[in-house]
């Protein structure tokens, strides 16, 4: 039986035979396909995420974790974790990437932000993943094994790998001493909705299947150091004044210098752009998902700037100059 007469004989049980319109919705940069199903004038988003690929489960335990913190999150009407189907309530159409403009952007982030506050606040993270050295450190050797090796066709010497190694150990170090919180790790504007009412409370929130407990910047980092857009550097810097403002009166352990904790930011920054070049170039290489190589400039520049501004990010930033040239 193909895929497709898999998702048809499932959504007819489902749906207790009733017709039904099927439409494809989106996709990501996983092997999840979606699907938009308008049955009985009701909306629905079919998950097909094929077994043998995608483990289905986390989406639905993080699902209730953030629906029980009271977070807009798709409410799971139907699941089939064996064959990979979750029947799912619609969000809308409406991504923040494509509606966000100079003129709805504060007050879009601030939805945002005021979001994740009650994400770090509310949610249980006593099942979640840990953050930890380990996986820090995993998602930074993509950096060499996809974007260096793939992308760039280049081979480091010994004196680069110190350097690389060391630096890594470095921005460990400093990551280990962040307040640990909820992580969706991916809480940017293609996994945030714009809902009106009528999909529920903005922003709404998808793709958090991949949550861990980690640092309190790294969602942060997502959010304002977005690669699908990018804003005016001091404009991140008053969206993220005002986070660290509603932080401290919510009671989070953050510094009471803003100077540290936007020092935390940037580092927590390089960790995650690192990852995000060498997650680009894997899934142009590896996968054919060419579009991903269109936003490389963009977490290619807030690399460079953020390790332009440390002293222990300069043997790091000279690397990254001379690849700019190849």
């Amino acid at each position: 039986m193909t895929r497709e007469n898999q998702i048809a004989t499932w959504l007819n049980n489902s749906l207790k035979n009733q017709e039904y319109t099927i439409n494809p919705a989106s996709s990501d940069a996983s092997f999840r396909r979606y699907f938009r199903i308008i049955s009985n004038n009701q909306s629905y988003i079919l998950m097909d995420a094929p077994p043998d690929k995608e483990n289905s489960k986390p989406f639905v335990d993080i699902a209730n974790i953030l629906f029980k913190a009271g977070l807009n999150v798709p409410k799971i009407h139907e699941a089939d974790l064996k064959e990979g189907f979750l029947l799912l309530s619609d969000l809308g159409n409406k991504t923040y990437l494509e509606e966000l403009n100079h003129e709805n952007a504060s007050t879009l982030y601030k939805d945002a932000y005021l979001a994740l506050i009650k994400i770090q606040k509310n949610a249980d993270t006593s099942s979640l993943k840990h953050y930890d050295d380990s996986l820090l450190m995993q998602e930074l050797q993509l950096f060499p094994d996809w974007y260096l090796k793939f992308h760039k066709s280049y081979e480091m010497n010994d004196s680069e790998k110190n350097i690389l190694n060391l630096t890594f150990e470095l921005l460990i170090k400093n990551i280990r001493s962040h307040t640990e919180v909820f992580v969706h790790r991916d809480f940017h504007s293609r996994n945030l909705m714009f809902c009106d009412g009528e999909h529920g409370k903005n922003p709404g929130i998808l793709d958090f299947q991949d949550a861990v407990k980690g640092s309190i910047v790294y969602d942060l980092v997502s959010l304002f150091k977005d690669a699908y857009i990018t804003w005016e550097e001091e404009q991140v810097i008053d969206w993220l004044i005002r986070y660290w403002e509603l932080a401290k009166k919510n009671g989070f352990k953050v510094q009471e210098d803003f100077a540290e904790f936007y020092r935390d930011f940037e580092w927590m920054g390089v960790q995650r752009h690192l990852k995000v070049l060498g997650i680009f170039a894997r899934l142009n290489y590896r996968d054919h998902k060419t579009n991903y190589l269109n936003d490389l400039p963009a977490v290619e520049n807030y690399l460079r700037r953020a390790c332009e501004r440390y002293r222990e990010l300069h043997p790091l930033l000279k690397m990254i100059n001379k690849l700019s040239l190849i």
